[in-house]
C-alpha cells in the first residue's frame, strides 16, 4: 500500500453496526441449561441421573394415576372397574375414598347436621387475619380480631355464648389492672398485677358471672365435646392457637433472655432450655396424663386445651430464640439511638428495637410455625383425630375401603403443602415489603 492510501485510510468506524442476536449458546434456554445443568462434569452427572430418576417415578406413577377411578363405593369395586377398563393386573387409584370420606378428612366426627359452625369459623378467620397480615386495610377490623378467639370457640364448641365472653372479659380486667397501677407503682408491678388480676377472675369469679348472665338472658348453640373434633378441623385450631398465643409468649422470653434482672434472665433460660430440650411427644403425654394429678378431684380440664396450652409453650421457646438472634443482629447504635431519643425501656422496644428484630426474624419465626403445624399430627399419641393417621386409620378400618393405601395419605399430604406453602409465600412478599435496602 502507498503511502497517500495509507494516510488516507480510516482507522474509525464511520458508521454503527446494526445490532445483532447473541450466540444460540448464550441466550434462552439453552444459556440457563449450560449454565446450570451441565456447568460441569459433576453437574452434568447429576442431571443426568435427576432426569433418570424422574422417568423412573413418572413411568411408575402415571399409569396409576391415569387409571384412576372417582366414582365406587368400596375399593373392591375400584378394582373391578379398572381390571374392566384397563385389562387384568392393572392398577390405577381409588379416589372413590376421597370423594366419598372427605367430610371425615376435613370434620372428623363433628356432627354433620353442624358442619356449617366450622365452616363459618373458617370464613371468619380470614376476616380476623386480614387487617393482621396486610397493612392497608382499615385499623377498626382489628377490634374483630381481638374478639375472633371467642367467637372462634363459641362457634366450633358451642354451648353459653357468656364462656368465652367471659373469659375475654379477663384480658380487658388485665388491662385495666395495668393502666390503673402503672401510673401508681411502675411497670414491674402493674405487670404482675394484669397477669395475676386476670388468672384470680378465670379461676374464682368467671364461672359464677356466666351462670348468673346465662340464667338471666339465656344464649346458648348446641355444645360438641372435643372427642367429635378430629381431622383438619383439629389440626387448624390447634395450629392457629399455637401461632397465635406462641409468638407473643416468645417475644417476652427473648427479652427476658436479655434482662439484666438476674431471676427475670435465670427463669427465661430455664423454661427455654428446659422445652427445647424435652421432644414435643413428651410434653403432650404431661399434658394428657400427668397434669391431671395437679388438679382438683373431679376437675375436667378439656384435653384439647391440655394440648394447645403444650404445643404453645413448645412454639414460644423456639420462637423465642429464633427472636433472640434478631435482636443479636441489631447494631448497636439503634440500642443508643433509642436512649438518645430519651425512650424508655418498653418504649425503645416496641417502636425502635423490636419491629427491625422482627423483620430480620420473619424466615425464622414463619419456619417454625410451619413446623408447629406440621407437628399437630403428633396429637395422636394422646388419643385425638388427627388427619394424617387418625382419620386415615379410622377410613380404612372400615370394611368397604380396606386395602387403600397412597390416596388418604396424598390427600391429606396435599392439604398440608398447601397451607404451609402459603405461609412461606406470604412470609416471602412480607419481606420484600419490609425491605428497605437496594441490594
Amino acid at each position: 500500500m502507498s503511502t497517500a492510501n495509507a494516510q488516507s485510510a480510516a482507522f474509525v468506524r464511520r458508521e454503527m453496526l446494526a445490532e445483532q442476536e447473541p450466540p444460540l449458546s448464550e441466550r434462552g434456554v439453552i444459556k440457563w441449561m449450560r449454565e446450570n445443568l451441565f456447568s460441569g462434569p459433576l453437574n452434568t452427572l447429576l442431571t443426568i441421573l435427576g432426569l433418570a430418576a424422574v422417568f423412573v417415578v413418572i413411568n411408575l406413577a402415571l399409569p396409576w394415576l391415569l387409571h384412576s377411578v372417582w366414582n365406587a363405593n368400596s375399593v373392591a369395586e375400584c378394582r373391578a372397574i379398572i381390571a374392566e377398563r384397563y385389562g387384568e393386573g392393572a392398577h390405577g387409584a381409588c379416589w372413590a375414598v376421597i370423594r366419598e370420606r372427605w367430610p371425615q378428612f376435613l370434620y372428623g366426627f363433628y356432627p354433620s347436621s353442624l358442619y356449617w359452625r366450622p365452616l363459618v369459623a373458617f370464613l371468619l378467620l380470614f376476616v380476623a387475619l386480614a387487617p393482621v397480615l396486610f397493612a392497608h386495610l382499615p385499623r377498626k377490623m382489628l377490634w374483630f380480631s381481638m374478639a375472633y378467639p371467642a367467637v372462634a370457640f363459641w362457634m366450633l364448641w358451642g354451648g353459653s355464648i357468656w364462656v368465652p365472653v367471659m373469659v375475654m372479659a379477663g384480658f380487658a380486667i388485665g388491662w385495666f389492672a395495668y393502666r390503673v397501677l402503672l401510673p401508681v407503682s411502675g411497670a414491674i408491678l402493674a405487670s404482675i398485677a394484669a397477669v395475676l388480676a386476670p388468672v384470680i377472675w378465670w379461676l374464682f369469679l368467671s364461672g359464677a358471672v356466666a351462670g348468673a348472665l346465662q340464667s338471666v338472658l339465656p344464649i346458648a348453640i348446641q355444645s360438641v365435646s372435643s372427642d367429635k373434633f378430629g381431622g383438619f378441623v383439629l389440626s387448624i385450631t390447634i395450629g392457629l392457637c399455637g401461632i397465635a398465643f406462641s409468638l407473643p409468649m416468645g417475644i417476652v422470653l427473648a427479652l427476658g433472655r436479655r434482662s439484666d434482672m438476674l431471676l427475670v434472665k435465670a427463669l427465661s433460660v430455664g423454661f427455654i432450655e428446659f422445652i427445647r430440650g424435652v421432644p414435643l411427644i413428651t410434653l403432650l403425654f404431661t399434658a394428657s396424663l400427668l397434669l391431671n394429678y395437679f388438679l382438683p378431684p373431679g376437675s375436667n380440664f378439656d384435653i384439647i386445651l391440655r394440648v394447645i396450652i403444650m404445643v404453645t409453650l413448645f412454639s414460644a421457646a423456639y420462637i423465642a430464640e429464633v427472636i433472640r438472634g434478631g435482636l443479636a443482629a441489631l447494631p448497636r447504635g439503634q440500642y443508643e439511638a433509642a436512649d438518645a431519643l430519651g425512650l424508655d425501656y418498653w418504649r425503645a422496644q416496641r417502636l425502635v428495637i423490636m419491629p427491625q428484630a422482627l423483620k430480620i426474624s420473619i424466615p425464622g419465626i414463619v419456619s417454625s410455625f410451619i413446623g408447629l403445624f406440621k407437628d399437630t399430627t403428633l396429637v395422636i399419641f394422646v388419643g385425638l383425630l388427627d388427619p394424617l393417621k387418625g382419620i386415615t386409620d379410622a377410613v380404612r378400618a372400615s370394611i368397604d375401603w380396606k386395602g387403600v393405601y397412597w390416596e388418604p395419605y396424598i390427600f391429606v399430604g396435599a392439604i398440608f403443602f398447601a397451607i404451609c406453602f402459603s405461609m412461606s409465600r406470604y412470609s416471602m412478599y412480607l419481606e420484600n415489603k419490609l425491605k428497605r435496602d437496594n441490594r
